[in-house]
């Protein structure tokens, strides 16, 4: 659960030239900006660290600012409030929310946890802080594969909520994990066909495609890992040319890290741009100006469910040394 403050005054000017103003807050609040790969150019190129769900939440773990503002969806502003309980933790907009994390609800997952009695769970990070304390160990798309090894294996395992992630982490560690049917609209979005079509298009192009994209995708993926794991691959690979089958928002770091290499989104089922994230795009460089000017919308955590949920994300980072 989290909740916006008290209702305050509230400043609604906007300045000039918001990169200074938003420069200048941080200094005066002692605040620190996290930004995930997915949000627009201008709000990474003002973060002090961008990253993918693992990299936020270690720094989200180790940070001495007094504030956090998080740049991203609003699960991950309760990671960094389960870790930082006595901090300030500003959500630009609170309608960031994730489709993932919706089609978990903690009541339906309370009831089908009850009916594996001898299953651990392990949830992907993309989910409530409800769903955190329901779980033993939390993952993200970077340390899955680790962690589930990491696991005895007679040990039985639940994973939530992203069937298509449980399922490549499945294949890669040839476990038989019990998997909760939850995924992510932007993922699902991705056209096999299309794509296909794209590559005959671009035959020099390498396919890039995150696990959260569903099995037929990922068949055709040169490479498959978490969004910081791609970027790493595209700067690294001799290829100078690749069509990326994850939120585009990472793009702007690939062209910014090899400006002389060619990145192409991977197309959705239809014309739209549904392979953004719409409630990534709800945060904008004014969105988090105000943030910080007004020190709202603050993420709020109820005690039990922080302390509960602070435990398997512990576990997790401790797993990923």
């Amino acid at each position: 659960m989290f909740t916006a403050t008290p209702p305050r005054k509230i400043e609604n000017n906007i300045p000039d030239d918001l990169f200074s103003a938003i420069a200048l807050l941080k200094e005066e609040l002692n605040a620190v900006i996290l930004a995930h790969y997915y949000q627009e150019g201008d709000i990474q190129d003002i973060a002090d660290y961008i990253g993918d769900s693992l990299g936020l939440s270690q720094q989200a773990a180790n940070t001495s600012a007094d504030v956090i503002l998080f740049a991203g969806v609003h699960f991950m502003a309760e990671t960094a409030k389960i870790l930082n309980p006595d901090k300030l933790v500003l959500l630009p907009d609170l309608e960031a929310g994730c489709s993932l994390a919706d089609s978990c609800p903690p009541d339906a997952f309370a009831q089908f946890k009850a009916q594996h009695p001898d299953h651990i769970v392990i949830s992907y990070i993309n989910c409530t802080a409800e769903i955190k304390a329901l779980s033993d160990i939390i993952c993200t798309s970077s340390n899955a594969v680790s962690i589930v090894n990491q696991i005895p294996p007679e040990q039985k395992i639940i994973f939530a909520p992203d069937k298509n992630l449980g399922r490549y982490v499945s294949e890669q560690t040839g476990r038989d994990l019990v998997l909760w049917d939850g995924s992510c609209i932007v993922h699902e979005t991705f056209s096999e066909k299309r794509i296909v079509e794209l590559k005959v298009q671009n035959p020099d192009a390498q396919i890039l495609a995150h696990p959260e994209c569903e099995t037929p995708v990922l068949r055709h993926a040169d490479y498959i890992g978490s969004t910081t794991a791609l970027l790493k691959y595209s700067q690294g690979s001799e290829c100078d040319k690749f069509i990326i089958a994850t939120e585009p928002g990472i793009i702007h770091q690939m062209q910014k890290q090899a400006p002389h290499k060619v990145f192409i989104p991977a197309p959705s089922t239809s014309n739209c741009n549904c392979n953004e994230c719409p409630y990534m795009r709800l945060n904008t460089l004014e969105k988090v100006y105000l943030a910080l000017k007004n020190k709202t919308p603050e993420i709020i955590i109820p005690e039990p469910t922080r302390s509960k949920a602070l435990k398997p994300i512990q576990r997790m980072l401790e797993m990923s040394k």
